[in-house]
């Protein structure tokens, strides 16, 4: 019998304000019920699985399902394994989002640096990389490059910024610094920010075009992450002979430990080809998946419609993957933090639950109210194969009869 967990993130999607949002700044913050409002969200196979039945959003008549009513009480039925999941590290980021869903938690939130990074930083970056250093500000990604864009062509010196995230970034031409280049000099920047300065990534953020008003960002982003500091699901799963496949950003954010095998993708679409194609592959573990573009394009964006879009593509491919599943098989669906695209208040992703949606042939529905940890997704994956997790998180399965069938507890 080769069992298969396949995990997706919808990385961003979250469902409502945790009880100390507002200690983050996040005041009546809620992704799913913005999107929702909007006349491109359509989620009907998500809903069949119970998306609208989750803790909190059943009881929220702002939330629309599928066909418009609100809270999807179109029906109480569902068909899968349902429960709405808190974060118990803090912070709202996505290292430490997917570093607890697999058994990490993170008592201090990662550093930032909302006035620039400190100049002894600065100073060893650029003795090493033997380039100047222009910005050093928290900014939008696509607007620094207009503003530095010139000046960085001109003499050569690095654009580095950071935003809300624990994030150092660095953006350059590709024609005057090659994406390989790009990427050596962020692997010195990890190198440097360690300890106290530890970001959760150093992030490569190549860019091309003749002026400023025509500078747009390539797909050859890359992100360095900060080595996990403790073991994790996938540590476990590797090291019982198990394959761990790492589909998206999956391999930067754990800075490859415990990773048998990744791709890299270009975004929603091609991740969930890729998945396809693990659906179609002979393997006995865990196939780990992020779809960035919820996040990257919309929710920071703050584009209502364009988010709703995506989840609605999204959905409307969950029937292929539900197609090629496998009698042993189970399907995750989950998020690693919010990042509202209706919250004026700032462009930061938001602190928020988020939901968690299981389905396998052997696995009948449920409804298992609110988790304390994302680290129960971790711990549940583990106990399929038969591991105990070596962190503090419970299964949200327990075995059932002779032929391996597993069921909510």
């Amino acid at each position: 019998m080769m069992k298969r967990v396949f995990l997706i993130v919808l990385d961003s999607f979250g469902i409502g304000a945790m009880e100390d949002a507002a200690s983050y700044g996040d005041i009546n913050v809620n992704t799913l019920r913005s999107v929702s409002s909007s006349p491109f969200f359509q989620m009907p196979h998500m809903e069949k699985l119970g998306l609208f039945q989750i803790d909190g959003v059943k009881e929220n008549p702002m939330v629309q399902g599928s066909t418009g009513a609100g809270s999807g009480r179109q029906g109480e039925g569902h068909s899968g394994v349902i429960a709405r999941m808190a974060e118990r590290s803090r912070g709202k980021d996505t290292t430490i989002g997917h570093w607890e869903i697999a058994g990490i938690y993170s008592p201090r939130p990662l550093p930032t640096y909302p006035q620039g990074f400190p100049d002894e930083i600065l100073e060893e970056f650029a003795r090493k990389t033997g380039r100047g250093v222009l910005c050093n500000l928290p900014y939008s990604g696509t607007a620094v490059i207009q503003d530095y864009g010139e000046a960085h062509v001109k003499t050569g010196d690095l654009i580095v910024y950071t935003s809300a995230d624990s994030v150092f970034q660095i953006a350059a031409h590709e024609e005057i610094v090659p994406p390989e280049k790009l990427y050596e000099y962020c692997r010195i920047a990890r190198e440097i920010l360690q300890g106290e300065h530890g970001v959760g990534r150093v992030i490569a953020r190549p860019f091309i075009g003749s002026c400023a008003g025509q500078f747009t960002r390539t797909s050859r982003r890359h992100d360095f992450s900060i080595l996990p500091p403790s073991v994790t699901m996938l540590d476990q799963l590797s090291g019982s002979g198990k394959d761990v496949i790492a589909v998206g950003k999956i391999q930067d954010i754990f800075a490859g430990k415990g990773i048998t095998e990744y791709v890299y993708t270009g975004g929603n679409e091609e991740g969930i080809e890729r998945t396809l194609e693990y659906l179609d592959r002979d393997f006995e573990g865990h196939c780990f998946v992020n779809l960035v573009d919820y996040d990257m394009l919309y929710g920071h964006r703050r584009d209502v419609d364009g988010y709703a879009k995506a989840l609605t593509y999204f959905d409307g491919r969950l029937p292929e993957i539900l197609g090629k599943m496998r009698r042993e098989d189970i399907l995750m669906i989950t998020a690693d933090h919010g990042c509202d695209p209706a919250y004026k208040a700032s462009t930061d992703h938001t602190r928020e639950y988020v939901p968690f949606l299981m389905y396998g042939p052997q696995i009948p529905p449920g409804n298992l109210g609110t988790r304390k940890t994302f680290a129960d997704i971790g711990a549940t994956v583990l106990h399929y194969f038969g591991i105990a997790p070596a962190f503090e998180g419970e299964s949200m399965l327990i075995s059932s009869g002779e032929d391996g069938a597993v069921t909510p507890p």
